[in-house]
């Protein structure tokens, strides 16, 4: 009996160092794409700081999910603090203490904004710069001029710190979105901006802000954070099939499905996304019925 006690605790033991030396090599995976550096020379994109521009720039923070992470005056906020994934901060962009915004130039907002990458050349953690990357030159000049009008606000934060759970997946390929900078071609060419209007040109323009959630191909499916619902599929295979334009409209603004079911703001930022105006949302529907229908129907918008 000593003996089989022996060596069971012997084996347990092994385990547990193996398990330990699998979880250094992908820490210092984890900590080598988080520590890259990234020689990015960004376009050179005139800011003009008008009222219209602050507007327009104001209109896209406001309606694109950056106040979901920032806080609603953009004040900055630790919008992940969980021991298996870690602490997660999102920047302070106003000018008081703790803010980025009289240390940033325009390159530094540009690289920041497309391409997910700090001043100092390391990628921004969990700043999803794969969706702003192709957002036109007139809508990033205008969200750079509202960034550089905010008031100050003093709001200094603790440094990130990855947790345990986060340094597995991301080396997994489970986790990209911890390091969006990795996902982006850096030297693709932008599409000129479709003008604003309903269209499904711009409906796709717009919805680039869906695809975090639901995929590039809208057809949902596993979400990348872990305990969240798998996002639902938005093509016509999916709920979305029974509904109308008025339908989608109405729960982009009111939380509430054509079925009577209330969104998630949680999980479906609706709060965000019901700021977008009528042109925007439209378009958007526009896009959504010219997508092929999917394989994985479901997915349906009852997971929100």
């Amino acid at each position: 009996m000593k003996k089989v006690l022996k060596y069971t605790s012997y084996s347990l033991l092994a385990i547990v160092g193996i398990l330990f030396v699998v979880y250094l090599v992908f820490s210092f995976r984890t900590n080598a794409a988080m520590n890259e550096a990234y020689l990015i020379e960004p376009e050179n994109l005139p800011v003009l700081i008008d009222s219209a521009a602050i507007a327009r720039g104001k209109h896209i923070v406001e309606s694109r999910g950056c106040t979901d992470c920032h806080g609603a005056s953009l004040e900055g906020r630790v919008f992940i603090d969980d021991f298996a994934m870690g602490k997660v901060i999102a920047t302070n962009l106003t000018g008081g203490k703790g803010g980025v915004q009289k240390s940033y130039s325009d390159a530094d907002w540009v690289r920041a904004i497309r391409h997910g990458i700090h001043r100092s050349g390391r990628p921004l953690l969990i700043m999803p710069s794969n969706e702003y990357f192709y957002l036109g030159d007139e809508d990033l000049a205008g969200v750079i001029a509202y960034l550089k009008s905010l008031p100050p606000i003093d709001n200094p934060l603790p440094a990130n710190n990855i947790g345990p759970l986060a340094r597995v997946l991301y080396p997994l390929g489970k986790l990209e979105q911890l390091i969006p900078a990795k996902m982006i071609d850096h030297q693709a060419r932008r599409p000129v901006t479709p003008a604003a209007a309903v269209t499904p040109e711009y409906g796709e323009y717009v919805a680039v802000s869906c695809q975090g959630c639901h995929y590039p191909n809208m057809e949902g499916g596993p979400s990348a954070v872990p305990g969240y619902p798998p996002a639902p599929d938005l093509t016509r295979n999916g709920s979305l099939a029974r509904w109308t334009e008025a339908d989608f409209i109405q729960a982009m603004r009111s939380g509430k499905t054509v079925d009577g079911k209330e969104l998630n703001n949680a999980y479906m930022p609706w709060q965000v996304f019901g700021k977008m105006n009528e042109t925007e949302l439209r378009a958007i529907w526009a896009y959504l019925q010219t997508l092929p229908k999917s394989d994985s129907p479901h997915l349906s918008s009852s997971s929100n």
